[in-house]
C-alpha cells in the first residue's frame, strides 16, 4: 500500500530522495484519508530554507487544517503549482500528482525516517 521507494515520517509525510541530492515531499495516503477532501494547500516559497522538523505549510480540508513538517533539511527548489487550482490531487494521487515540493538536501538524511514496512506498522497501531 505504501511505495517501497519512499521514506516516511511519523507525522505522515513522505520523502523521495533522488540521486542528484534533491528530494520530493508530500503527505501519505493515510494522511490524506484522515484529512478528507483537501480544499487548499499552503506551501513555502522557492528559495526558502527548511530545517528538519520545520513547519513548511498547511493542508486544509473540509474537516481540519493540518501542519506540514520538513522530513529533512534543504532549500526549496520547486513547488507543485498544480495544487493551487487542483488541491484534490493530494487525495487522488498523493504519491504522484499530489507531491508538494522539491528541495535540495543540505544536511544528512535523517536516520529516523521509516521504510514502507515500518510506516505501515505505525499506521496500523494508530488506527486501532
Amino acid at each position: 500500500m505504501y511505495p517501497a521507494d519512499l521514506k516516511y515520517t511519523k507525522d505522515h509525510e513522505w520523502i523521495k530522495i533522488q540521486e542528484n541530492g534533491t528530494a520530493l515531499v508530500g503527505i501519505t495516503h493515510y494522511a490524506q484519508e484522515a484529512l478528507g477532501d483537501v480544499v487548499f494547500v499552503d506551501l513555502p516559497e522557492v528559495g526558502d530554507n527548511l530545517a528538519l522538523g520545520d513547519e513548511f505549510g498547511t493542508v486544509e480540508s473540509v474537516k481540519t487544517v493540518s501542519e506540514l513538517f520538513a522530513p529533512a533539511s534543504g532549500t526549496v527548489t520547486e513547488l507543485n503549482v498544480g495544487l493551487t487550482d487542483h488541491p484534490e490531487y493530494v487525495n487522488e494521487d498523493p504519491y504522484g500528482k499530489g507531491w508538494m515540493l522539491k528541495f535540495q538536501l543540505t544536511g544528512a538524511i535523517p536516520s529516523d525516517l521509516l521504510d514502507a514496512i515500518a510506516y505501515e506498522a505505525l499506521v496500523g497501531s494508530e488506527s486501532h
